[in-house]
Formats: structure tokens, C-alpha cells, sequence
């Protein structure tokens, strides 16, 4: 071995643990002090404790709290943009159309629909100023916002 380069060794070093227990190893530093031990460890002992040294349950409980927070907040956001209360604007089919539908006295997402099941496409083209290419573009809207089943979507 070279000389100098190796740390000093120590054949009886103190391993002092937190509850209180102590023992004799060999290591580079003289004393080693430790949280869990053979002695206390929950494994060892059979206890059911969480052995929490730097706060990182209390950190995951923190972050397992805001996931349930963000989680219910996805929830209402998505049960409002559901809702087929609102106003045709939230389609964004361009303002001619949503011009046509509110002419029309369609102003709700609720009155496009009803409008769709009773009367058809037809019912709809017949509306002043929403043509064919709208009508698609309007189904389609309607159809990604989860309004429409796709086999109740198809136009002839």
C-alpha cells in the first residue's frame, strides 16, 4: 500500500445510536452516531412507526394532498365545461355561424342540440346563413366536447 493516502483506521470506533444504544466497530471515523438501530428499527421491533429522519412523509403527504386538491378541481372544471348551459361561443365555430345560430334564437349549447335531434340537418340548413361546411364544423365541435355520439354525428 502507499503511505499517506488511506484514511486513518479504527479498529474500536463508538456507534452511538439515538435511543440510546451503543456499540463497538471498526471504521475511519472514532465515533458514528445513527438514528435507528437493530434495536429500535420498526423492521427489528415489529412496531408499526414511520421512521421519518427529514420530513419526508410530512413532504409526501403535502404533495399526495395537492394531487387530491388538483384532482377534484379537474373534476368541477370538466363537470362546467360539460354542462350544455353554455353559451354557443365555447364551440368557437366563427362568428358568421355563431352569428346564423343566434339569429336564429340558438343561443345555447342546449338549443343547438335540441335543434339537431328534432328537426335533423336539415332543419338546421334551413337556418339563414349556416351552410353545409358550418353544419360539419358545428357537429364536430359538438362531437369533440363529448355532445354528440359519432353514430348520431354522421351527415348524409
Amino acid at each position: 500500500m502507499k503511505a499517506d493516502i488511506h484514511p486513518k483506521y479504527y479498529p474500536a470506533a463508538t456507534v452511538i445510536c439515538s435511543c440510546g444504544n451503543t456499540w463497538t466497530t471498526g471504521s475511519t471515523q472514532e465515533v458514528i452516531h445513527t438514528d435507528v438501530c437493530y434495536n429500535c428499527h420498526p423492521f427489528y421491533t415489529g412496531e408499526q412507526r414511520i421512521v421519518d429522519t427529514e420530513g419526508q412523509v410530512d413532504r409526501f403527504y403535502k404533495k399526495l394532498e395537492a394531487r387530491n386538491q388538483y384532482q377534484a378541481a379537474a373534476a368541477a372544471r370538466e363537470a362546467a365545461r360539460s354542462s350544455t348551459d353554455q353559451p354557443i361561443s365555447v364551440l368557437e365555430l366563427g362568428e358568421r355561424a355563431e352569428t346564423a345560430l343566434s339569429t336564429a334564437g340558438l343561443t345555447t349549447v342546449t338549443q343547438v342540440l335540441e335543434k339537431l335531434s328534432s328537426g335533423g340537418d336539415d332543419a338546421c340548413l334551413a337556418l339563414g346563413g349556416l351552410g353545409r361546411k358550418s353544419l360539419i364544423d358545428l357537429k364536430k365541435r359538438l362531437r369533440a366536447q363529448g355532445y354528440l355520439a359519432e353514430e348520431a354525428a354522421q351527415t348524409p
